[in-house]
């Protein structure tokens, strides 16, 4: 029974060659050996016979405690996704007559979402007749854009999607 494609090493008698190449406990080469003997010597030593690297020919073995192995690969990867960054996309909605009040809090938002790391996308919804002003609307996002212009760049410019104006903004230091 193989463990191929579950991303696992092979180990002891799941390796499935009859020669191979051997690295022992102390990271010294053995050279290459019957399988039998290879688990032999892994045996004598109380640890396992590790599959490091299949594709090589013939394939590379270790002779290593497996538990530790795995532990410590689980740990490693551990830390690697927690030094990930996960960016989000936050969106703020504008309206075309909106207040001098309620568009600072919104530039606020914004500029903090962005500071956070997150992309901003800016909407705004033509409501009605709304849609024949909507040099108004462009204007706005203008104004919004040049507000946050030291801390976002624009990512996805000014355009229309249906009945709404749309714009992403993304912080400074990040590329797509």
């Amino acid at each position: 029974m193989s463990k191929k494609g579950s991303g696992e090493p092979n180990v002891n008698e799941m390796i499935e060659v009859s020669q191979v190449r051997v690295v022992d406990e102390n990271g010294e080469m053995l050279g290459v050996m019957v399988l039998s003997k290879a688990l032999e010597r892994a045996r004598s030593v109380s640890l396992d016979l590790v599959e490091v690297s299949p594709n090589a020919e013939p394939p590379v073995c270790k002779i290593l405690d497996y538990g530790k192995y795995r532990f410590e690969s689980q740990k490693k990867l551990r830390e690697a996704r927690k030094k990930q960054k996960v960016i989000h996309l936050k969106e703020t909605k504008l309206r075309q007559n909106i207040g001098e009040h309620d568009y600072q809090v919104k530039m606020r938002n914004s500029r903090k979402f962005i500071e956070n790391g997150d992309k901003v996308k800016v909407t705004l919804r033509f409501r009605g007749r709304e849609i024949t002003h909507k040099d108004l609307a462009e204007d706005l996002f203008e104004r919004f854009k040049n507000d946050l212009i030291d801390v976002a760049k624009v990512e996805m410019d000014v355009r229309m999607e249906g009945r709404q104006l749309v714009m992403v903004l993304a912080p400074e230091g990040h590329s797509s």
